[in-house]
């Protein structure tokens, strides 16, 4: 006897293993300065325990969500949530950076195989689209909350735990998740297996991890240095080839005639540009909380939580709001608020800007956010053939991914260059010249300086350090704003142009009863 499953419980079990792996792209972050001080990391090694998952996260993607479109999805969930679960525990035990990045690399592994499968499933659970577009915002809607949650949980295991906690915990957490899967998630079988597109799996994971890596070191690189032009020229080619090859091939790993269809394409294009907002935001707003009003990080992710709340609240609507007034319309006005969020931000921030005001800001942040995001993730997932939509859903999650690399190294490399330039022409020239290149590194290593300097009895020099530090911040950050608000103006008008307002009507069976007809799906395939 075949066990019916509960579609709550499904939904439940399914956005619980999304909110494990979202949890981590901030968990760890906070973790940084401790890794410093206790592992005896340097900066580089730093660099790598945050961009060695991302790395073999976003390589192997499109591989694991066409893997489970070929071999099971509920397989694929479960095995992604052991791999993260135990790679995370073990990562507790290093003793050395490079066991640490070992074990992130590891954690990498184990969040490509689960993520595509948590929608993919979804998708194929909740199946008419006020179902799905419902599914899809909570879904969008906890990716939000887990990532503003991250600084907070993170925040308090450091201030009464080791490091070491923040690892350790998501391992029992994955076993939770990984019963609630086995559970009550049902499997879902393709109606005819596939052959596997082995070049197509090589060629896809080759683009990403190529790609991502090189927007990873431009900064420190430079944009356009040999090694960076080397790069993006390698990864346009892998890609090229990656096209042809699945256009020759009978039984591609990822159709990419998807690409014409633009409920699929400037549905992708607004959720690149909605990471590339998001990681941009959260990029400079944790620094201006930890380093300008000296928040510790428990404090900072609580100051962030009108951002989890809105985007939660942005994205449930967000969906709903779709199905009525067009896909169009709210992710055009979604990018929207995005833009005025950072333009209203570039115009006024200060060091003693009222937390008041910069609350309702990040509101009108997360809830364009959230209009943005889950609106047009539900386009993507209703224009892929349900035999795909593994794949699509990786295709979803890469762009969310890219979206995010990219735009911490842009708007990274925006405000740096800015910050290192006007301290150049700020900072005291009695300074000595070591206390002056720290003082370059960053704002906080600037703050140390003036902290140094203060304690040295030299109250004046501090307090021009701090000042030189605090108007080279506010600087570099105004202008990264704008550009993020730049970048999301061309969202919008790329939405407004080319975002399908609705998915195509497919005609249904005259006797289909009426009851019913405002639940038919839009897909064209059979559900796995």
């Amino acid at each position: 006897m075949t066990r019916t499953p509960s579609k709550p419980l499904v939904l439940v079990a399914l956005l619980a293993a999304s909110f494990v792996i979202n949890l981590d792209t901030t968990l760890v972050n906070v973790a940084l300065p401790t890794l410093t001080r206790e592992l005896g990391t340097s900066t580089a090694q730093l660099q790598w325990v945050v961009d060695a998952y991302n790395l073999v996260f976003a390589a192997l993607l499109l591989t694991s969500g066409s893997l489970s479109d070929r071999f099971g999805r509920r397989g694929m969930l479960l095995a992604g949530l052991l791999v993260f679960g135990v790679a995370s525990f073990v990562g507790g035990y290093a003793d050395t950076p490079a066991e640490l990045i070992a074990a992130r690399a590891v954690m990498g592994l184990g969040a490509a195989m689960t993520f595509p499968a948590t929608l993919s499933l979804l998708t194929g659970v909740f199946t008419s689209r006020k179902e799905r577009a419902l599914s899809i915002g909570l879904w969008g809607a906890t990716a939000g909350m887990a990532i503003a949650l991250g600084p907070i949980a993170g925040g308090f295991l450091l201030e009464h735990y080791s490091w070491s906690s923040i690892f350790y915990t998501l391992g029992p957490v994955s076993l939770v998740v990984i019963a609630l899967v086995a559970w009550f998630v049902p499997r879902a079988q393709n109606p005819a297996p596939h052959r596997l597109d082995f070049l197509g799996l090589v060629l896809s994971g080759g683009f990403m991890g190529l790609l991502v890596y090189t927007i990873i070191e431009a900064p420190d690189r430079g944009w356009t240095s040999a090694a960076s032009l080397v790069g993006f020229t390698g990864a346009a080619l892998l890609l090229i080839a990656f096209i042809v090859g699945e256009r020759r091939t009978d039984e591609p790993m990822l159709d990419v005639r998807l690409f014409s269809d633009m409920r699929f394409s400037a549905a992708s294009a607004a959720v690149t540009i909605a990471f590339f907002t998001l990681f941009g935001f959260i990029f400079l707003m944790t620094q201006f909380f930890q380093f300008v009003r000296t928040y510790s990080p428990l404090s900072t992710g609580v100051h962030l939580l009108p951002v989890a709340v809105s985007v939660a609240v942005g994205s449930t609507l967000g969906t709903r709001l779709a199905v009525r007034a067009g896909t169009k319309a709210i992710v055009t006005a979604g990018l929207a608020l995005q833009a005025i969020f950072y333009f209203w931000v570039a115009s006024d921030i200060s060091p003693t800007l009222s937390y008041g005001i910069i609350a309702i800001q990040m509101v009108v942040y997360g809830l364009g956010m959230g209009l943005t995001s889950a609106p047009a993730t539900e386009s993507i997932m209703g224009a892929v053939p349900s035999d795909q939509a593994g794949v699509g859903s990786a295709v979803n999650d890469s762009t969310r991914l890219l979206g995010g690399t990219l735009g911490v190294a842009v708007i990274g490399s925006v405000y740096a260059s800015l910050y290192d330039a006007r301290l150049n022409t700020t900072l005291p020239t009695t300074l000595p010249t070591p206390l002056t290149d720290l003082a370059h590194q960053s704002v906080g290593a600037a703050f140390g300086v003036s902290s140094r300097l203060a304690v040295q009895g030299r109250p004046a020099a501090a307090d021009a350090v701090r000042q030189a530090a605090t108007g080279a911040f506010d600087h570099g950050l105004s202008v990264g704003c704008v550009v993020a608000g730049l970048v999301a103006v061309a969202g919008a008008l790329l939405a407004g142009v080319f975002l399908p307002a609705q998915p195509p009507q497919q005609p249904g069976p005259a006797h289909r009863p009426a009851e019913l007809a405002d639940t038919t799906s839009d897909r064209k395939d059979p559900v796995p």
